[in-house]
């Protein structure tokens, strides 16, 4: 059977490199396994979700090369999630709860102050009826928990290996909220199993709601899917992410230049038995992931991972793909092949060309420390037309009238011709500045 998968998201701040993580493993399983990819908006909370955190999502999946065979919103389907609440009432596997916050809080600390687990007491199961109706009559509304089985929950994990966590270190979940507004579990589950989810992959955060889960299948009669619980990413100092983190968000990495191919690959690859390194192609991305050799130590990453990547990805990229892209940054369509040749191994981010493209077209003011120099590298300069055995020709031709040569040759020539000590191989910048420029700089003009 192909699998599906899903990516379920809560529309209520912008994705961050750690949640690319999430999506990239479920899209990537999908794509290898001939499998169906599901984004499912978790947008319940109707509070903090927002229909424009929910566009940023899709933009950002669009973004990393991620299409989605399906998309669903969970506030569109709220009466499966009614049916499947009404059922676990009747078996009694749901039972209604009216302590409020504080007297809970109050409760959890008095366990603790014995050496006790804070687990939630069960108390409302020995409420009578009569003690209900007075509770409501005081105006309290109930929640709804989830009464666990007591035993031992296993499963086997594509990620962790076999797994198992004891029922009766859980509290009974709250599923339904006081206002008849439901928690993320009850959803999930039932999400899960009306659209034939046939494996979870998500963070390792959620190992504890898995036993929980595994118990609502069951009380729904709902086929268990396979589990697969990755390792989180965590910054180089093992904080861990958010959607606060403006500055991690795939939208802020996209607005700060970065190609999505280094995104994923350090999403998927950081922290994983692969050496972490550039893969422009989510074919060949996939091809690399397996779940069996993720690692179960956090993942922490390093921003400069990010911009070494990225600017692997930039000086392989062929002129073609760039092309489109300098056109925005205002490098005419003729010169830009040329261009991109000369400038992409000097380049982090392709946004970064753009500073080149002013030292071809100018204004430059040149930098001129000996007049006397530039002006015998003018007279020596070829006539056109020029090309990339150009610079070494004239560069020998002035080495012959001055007796220098080396850094005390070709430094000056460049700092005359761009401004600056460093940059491209003028051997690809020179035929693009043209004679004409050129001259006008040596003589120390703004050109």
């Amino acid at each position: 059977m192909a699998p599906v998968v899903r990516f379920a998201p809560s529309p209520t701040g912008f994705l961050h490199i750690g949640n690319a993580r999430t999506a990239l493993f479920n899209a990537l399983f999908a794509r290898r396994e001939g499998g169906t990819f599901v984004l499912r908006l978790d947008d319940t909370d109707t509070a903090r979700s927002t229909p424009e955190f929910a566009a940023a999502i899709a933009e950002d999946l669009a973004w990393l090369g991620i299409a989605p065979d399906r998309a669903v919103r969970q506030s569109d389907r709220v009466g499966l999630y009614d049916a499947a609440a009404d059922r676990l009432r009747a078996s009694g596997r749901l039972y209604p709860a009216y302590e409020t916050p504080d007297e809970l809080e109050r409760r959890r600390r008095r366990q603790l102050g014995r050496g006790q687990p804070p687990v939630y007491d069960r108390a409302a199961l020995r409420l009578t009826d009569a003690e209900r109706a007075a509770l409501e009559a005081e105006g309290r509304r109930p929640h709804w928990r989830f009464r666990l089985d007591p035993g031992t929950v296993t499963w086997t994990d594509l990620v962790r290996g076999p797994c198992h966590v004891e029922a009766e270190s859980l509290s009974d979940p709250v599923l339904v909220r006081e206002d008849g507004s439901y928690l993320y579990t009850l959803p999930s589950v039932v999400d899960d199993a009306e659209m034939g989810i046939t494996h979870v992959i998500r963070g390792e955060d959620h190992v504890t709601n898995t036993a929980v889960q595994i118990q609502i299948f069951a009380a729904l009669g709902a086929p268990v899917p396979v589990f697969a619980h990755h390792n989180l990413l965590t910054t180089a100092s093992g904080e861990g992410l958010s959607k606060r983190l403006g500055h991690l968000s795939l939208r802020g990495l996209r607005t700060d230049g970065y190609e999505p191919g280094a995104v994923a690959s350090l999403a998927v690859l950081t922290g994983s038995a692969e050496a972490v390194r550039a893969v422009a192609d989510l074919d060949e991305l996939a091809g690399l992931l397996d779940l069996a050799h993720v690692s179960r130590a956090p993942a922490k990453f390093d921003p400069h991972d990010l911009d070494q990547l990225n600017a692997r990805l930039v000086h392989e990229m062929p002129p073609a793909v760039a092309a489109p892209r300098l056109a925005q940054l205002g490098i005419p369509a003729a010169a830009a092949e040329a261009f991109w040749l000369a400038v992409r191994a000097n380049l982090t981010k392709l946004a970064d060309a753009a500073a080149w493209w002013t030292v071809v077209a100018g204004p430059v003011t040149p930098a001129i420390a000996e007049p006397g120099f530039a002006a015998q590298a003018a007279e020596l300069l070829p006539a056109e037309p020029w090309d990339a055995g150009t610079w070494k020709a004239w560069g020998e031709a002035v080495k012959a009238r001055t007796g220098l040569k080396g850094k005390a040759l070709f430094l000056p020539l460049r700092l005359s011709l761009t401004g600056l000590d460093h940059g491209p191989d003028l051997s690809g910048l020179l035929p693009l500045i043209g004679r004409e420029r050129a001259l006008r700089r040596l003589r120390g003009e703004a050109a």
